[in-house]
């Protein structure tokens, strides 16, 4: 970080997990749960969306009370300090902006906006959530672990009785304002990091195995580039043959200095 003053930061669900937010995989890079749900079975139909609104209205009574850790407040001190050129997360909590980062891009979308897929108006999530509540009152007692995105476990539940609102401006179908698996991040969100790595002297993955493309792609450009690549990371990442300095630390610790 002495050497570099133009770090192009890329963060993943690792550093979440000192804020109480499960990450998705494991030291072996493999899935801790079932894979997320897809943009071709949530769009599927009612079912399906009930499924994913009813785990969402409990889950997010959690997730609405994270707060950042040291990690994502340390990177936010180097932002202050002019050494980070971008800061690109796959993460969807808002957790960097709310440590007070500025220069971010939130690659997958985020979590606290609700979009319509038919018109496309966006509102906000809380508002969201007190729609789901009044709804569906008698789910208001469930509890379950949390999971990554900010939905719940619920195992062996009906949801064929949750109620799920449709958009007020059109009746359309109402979707998290984040990137699915199966649907593609923005554009616009691809050309701003691509800008940013080209100016880049030096890279710092957090967090992050890197197993899904949209994130690797990003080392992969920065590796043909010959810039230094730093992980820090516990476990094996699908870019160890390119990464320069790799920590298997808790993210936490290693950042710590830094806040």
């Amino acid at each position: 970080m002495d050497a570099h003053p133009r770090v192009f930061v890329l963060t993943g669900a690792g550093i979440s997990t000192g804020s109480g937010i499960p990450d998705y995989r494991d030291d072996q890079g493999a899935w801790k749960r079932s894979p997320p749900m897809t943009l071709q079975m949530f769009m599927s139909g009612e079912p399906a969306r009930a499924r994913y609104w009813a785990r969402g209205m409990i889950g997010w009574r959690h997730f609405d009370a994270v707060q950042p850790n040291i990690a994502h407040r340390a990177l936010a001190q180097l932002e202050k300090q002019g050494r980070v050129a971008l800061l690109l997360t796959q993460n969807v909590d808002g957790l960097h902006e709310a440590a007070g980062s500025l220069n971010v891009v939130d690659l997958h979308g985020r979590i606290d906006r609700v979009r319509c897929m038919q018109c496309g108006d966006i509102t906000r999530r809380d508002a969201m959530q007190r729609r789901l509540e009044d709804a569906n009152p008698g789910w208001l007692s469930l509890n379950a672990r949390i999971a990554p995105d900010g939905d719940a476990d619920l195992d062996g539940v009906d949801f064929s009785t949750f109620a799920v609102p449709a958009c007020t401006v059109c009746g359309g179908v109402l979707k998290p304002d984040v990137v699915f698996f199966g649907e593609n991040v923005p554009r616009a969100r691809v050309d701003t990091a691509w800008a940013h790595l080209e100016r880049a002297d030096a890279m710092l993955v957090v967090g992050s195995s890197l197993m899904v493309y949209s994130g690797y792609r990003f080392v992969l450009e920065a590796s043909r580039k010959g810039l230094p690549i730093a992980s820090v990371n516990r476990g094996v990442t699908r870019a160890d043959p390119l990464i320069t300095l790799k920590v298997e630390q808790g993210v936490e610790d290693a950042l710590a200095p830094f806040a």
